[in-house]
């Protein structure tokens, strides 16, 4: 299934997304798709399966989001502890992820049309070096368009990706380059993989658990999350309205403490960024992007 899809709503779906789209919409929501497998059992398919059809419900999605408003999606496709299951399933994971980000690749034309930015987050070194190389394509041949992102978490978790960003701090400390006082949430914050992104407004969860499973722990500690028994493969354009629709009710309690988070980080008073720290993140940024044009054996103009 294409990555990049027209609308094709029924006249009472659009009359659904109106009535929403008329209230306050998240501009960045984040999903946990999971399900996949309980639904490969339920339809008594082979897991694969399962997570197939859990990738054409994603591209369904995408334009259903699109047509909210919702500007930039970040979706949960594959965890680290991922890692740790049957090694047949995880085979077939990567193959289903080859034949996907081949399949964008062939699309980059309908992508720059639809302007649509691919990211991916995660430590890409733990994946196989043929998918390293058609993700980092995907994201530098995307990286210029900014009508709609998508930022895809793959061999990720929350606790690496803080691991990762401390460690970064740690050494800019060791070699000089920052002083202890400029490690900040502020300074951490900027050389998260999500740095370019704002925060997650809206957190979905699918298939009927109740926990984050090492997800943005650091980005959705203000967002709003709303959990849904249907399996990622079954969500509708109907569950995701009524998510948003959750959202707006929720949307006064949440600035509420917003503004409380705001008072105790004015009451801490921590130290501006300063330009030693710009240069910093600076530097983080553009070391990202050089290794990405490595394993993407393009060349890449900054």
């Amino acid at each position: 299934m294409s990555w990049v899809r027209d609308n094709q709503m029924t006249w009472l779906q659009k009359l659904g997304v109106r009535i929403i789209a008329s209230g306050r919409v998240p501009k960045h929501v984040a999903f946990i798709m999971d399900g996949n497998r309980r639904y490969a059992k339920k339809h008594n398919v082979q897991t694969y399966e399962g997570h197939s059809k859990g990738f054409d419900r994603l591209a369904e999605t995408l334009p259903w989001c699109s047509e909210l408003g919702i500007k930039e999606v970040t979706v949960y496709a594959f965890s680290i502890e991922n890692f740790k299951r049957p090694q047949e399933e995880v085979d077939a994971l990567m193959d289903l992820a080859r034949q996907k980000f081949q399949r964008l690749l062939d699309e980059r034309d309908k992508l720059k049309e639809h302007g649509v930015h691919i990211r991916i987050i995660g430590n890409l070194e733990l994946l196989p070096e043929d998918l390293r190389k058609l993700m980092a394509q995907a994201i530098l041949i995307t990286k210029d368009n900014n009508r709609s992102i998508l930022n895809i978490a793959y061999a990720y978790t929350a606790r690496e990706e803080i691991l990762q960003t401390v460690k970064q701090a740690v050494g800019g400390v060791t070699d000089g380059v920052l002083s202890p006082s400029n490690v900040t949430k502020e300074l951490l914050s900027k050389t998260l993989y999500t740095n370019k992104s704002p925060t997650p407004d809206l957190l979905i969860r699918t298939s009927g658990e109740v926990r984050y499973s090492d997800f943005l722990l650091w980005q959705v500690s203000c967002s709003c999350v709303y959990f849904t028994n249907v399996l990622w493969p079954d969500f509708t354009l109907w569950h995701l309205l009524g998510a948003v629709f959750y959202y707006q009710r929720s949307y006064q309690n949440m600035q509420i403490v917003r503004e409380l988070e705001n008072q105790c980080s004015e009451n801490i008073a921590p130290a501006e960024l300063s330009y030693q720290v710009d240069e910093f993140v600076e530097k983080v940024n553009e070391k990202r992007l050089h290794w990405l044009s490595q394993h993407a054996e393009l060349e890449v103009i900054t």
